[in-house]
This record gives C-alpha cells, sequence and structure tokens, in this order.
C-alpha cells in the first residue's frame, strides 16, 4: 500500500508542478523534454546495481521500455493537439477515461478475480473520473471531432496495460528502477527532435525557466512510474492499483486546485468526489478481504 500511496503523491505533485509552469508561462515541451533527461539522471544516481551497455540492451523489457518512451513523447503531443481543439476537459476526460483498457486487458488477460464489490467499486470509479474530469458544463467536442479524443484515449490505455504488461511477464523487481529510467531516456530522445523542430522551424525560445521547469518536474516524474510499477508488484492486485492510483490522483489534484488555484467545480464534480470515496471504500474493503 505504501508504494500506491506514494505513487499517488507523485502524481499529484507534477499536477501542482504543471499548474505553475502554466502560470509562470513556461514552454510546456521545452520543460517535458529538460524533465525527461532529469528524471533519467535522477534514475542513474539512485540505482544500487551497476550494469554494463551491453546487459543493458539485452534485458528482456529493453524493446517495451523504448515504446513506451515512444508512447510518453507521443501521447504528450497529442495532448497538446487535442487540448487546442477540444479544451482540457476532454484531453482530462480522454486520459483518465483510458483507465477502463488496463482494467478490462488485467482482468480478461490474466483472469484476476474481481467479485460483486469489486466490480461496482471499478465501475463507480470510472463514473467518479468521468464526473471530476469534465470541468465544462458541455464537452466540446461531437462524433464528427472524435478522431483526436480517440487517439488520445487509446494511446494513454495502452501505455498503462504495456506497463503491466512488461512487469508481469519481463522485468524482475530489481530492475525497476533501470526500467523506469530507461523509458524517460528514449522518450528524452525522441522529445529532442521534437523540441528542435519546435526552436529552428517555429522559432519557439527556450529560456532558464524551461530548464528549472524540467528539473522540478523530472524527480517527481521518476518516482510516479517507479512507485506505481512497485505497486503492481504487491499483493494488492492490478485492477486495485489502477483503479484506486487514477481515481486517487484526480480527486487530491482536484482538491488541491480549489485550495490552491482557486478553482472552481461544476455540481457534476461533486457528485464525482462523492462518488469517487465510495469506490474507494468499496475497493478497500475488498483488499482487506483478500
Amino acid at each position: 500500500m505504501i508504494f500506491l500511496l506514494l505513487s499517488i503523491l507523485s502524481s499529484t505533485f507534477i499536477y501542482l508542478t504543471f499548474k505553475l509552469l502554466d502560470k509562470k508561462n513556461v514552454n510546456t515541451l521545452y520543460a517535458i523534454v529538460v524533465n525527461y533527461y532529469s528524471a533519467t539522471v535522477f534514475g542513474y544516481i539512485t540505482l544500487s546495481n551497476e550494469f554494463s551497455v551491453a546487459e543493458f540492451l539485452v534485458k528482456p523489457w529493453f524493446g517495451g521500455a523504448t515504446i513506451l518512451g515512444i508512447l510518453y513523447i507521443t501521447t504528450f503531443v497529442l495532448i497538446g493537439i487535442t487540448a487546442q481543439r477540444h479544451g482540457l476537459s476532454v484531453v482530462s476526460v480522454a486520459q483518465r477515461m483510458s483507465l477502463v483498457i488496463p482494467i478490462a486487458f488485467i482482468i480478461l488477460y490474466y483472469n484476476e478475480p474481481t467479485g460483486i464489490l469489486k466490480f461496482l467499486g471499478i465501475l463507480l470509479a470510472l463514473v467518479a473520473v468521468y464526473l471530476v474530469s469534465s470541468k465544462n458544463k458541455e464537452l466540446n467536442v461531437s462524433e464528427h471531432n472524435l478522431f483526436l479524443p480517440f487517439v488520445l484515449f487509446i494511446g494513454s490505455g495502452v501505455t498503462e496495460t504495456l506497463i503491466k504488461y512488461l512487469e508481469e511477464n519481463s522485468l524482475a523487481e530489481n530492475d525497476i528502477a533501470l526500467f523506469s529510467m530507461s523509458i524517460f531516456l528514449f522518450a528524452g530522445i525522441i522529445g529532442t527532435v521534437v523540441g528542435l523542430y519546435q526552436y529552428i522551424v517555429k522559432r519557439v525560445r527556450f529560456t532558464y525557466k524551461e530548464i528549472i521547469g524540467g528539473l522540478l518536474l523530472g524527480i517527481p516524474n521518476y518516482f510516479s512510474v517507479y512507485f506505481f510499477v512497485s505497486a503492481l508488484k504487491s499483493d494488492l492486485g492490478s485492477t486495485v492499483v489502477f483503479t484506486l492510483n487514477n481515481v486517487s490522483i484526480v480527486v487530491v489534484a482536484t482538491l488541491l486546485g480549489i485550495s490552491f488555484f482557486g478553482e472552481k467545480l461544476l455540481r457534476k464534480n461533486w457528485i464525482g468526489i462523492i462518488l469517487a470515496i465510495i469506490s474507494i471504500i468499496l475497493i478497500a474493503i475488498t483488499t482487506n478481504q483478500m
């Protein structure tokens, strides 16, 4: 449970940092790229075991970590485009509702047992995530422009599903730190190409603010992956970890948004928070019965 709590705290800190960067007019793409390298360096420093490049290249999860790195930066670019065309609320809903993809995969592929209470808790959590994430009275999306939100939904879900698959099938516990570091390294390499395009072609300035923002993001971002994968390795059950991690991040981030940034909530957002609390209680009860 401690790894799950630390994962939630790390991800919530990332949310707060992003809100702060937005208020300081920091270029998010540049900050993200710096963040990937910052997380890579921090991960390398914290490695307990020495490794060689040759050993690293033949790790059974190496290819998967490479794909995850590509998915990380691709998803971020999709977030930016979708936010411009449809608004942040659509982005938030598409990302958070993608939770259904890894949960369905875990239940169907790994046959993880799901009782009535647990199923009800997961269902309530999905409804809660939708209600809390929908910050506008009406989402700016219709059946004619569903493509980008749908691709973002699939991309986010596939990313989390791949993390679970690698954790279950090829990742040893003593490789979690190296695995987490590798994801950010590959994301940073691809992100550098995108960043250079912004700098050279679009002439978007790169300043010290992006460096500071990236450094602030790097450490919690590294730990959000490290602790999340460690939580998946625990005895909680993967559906429990995915559900509690996602719904808790949404609720805590929303409450902090009210406290620190003066955000206003709609009635449906408050209903979502109440449903989220109920879902957490139901899932906690099933966890204690395991």
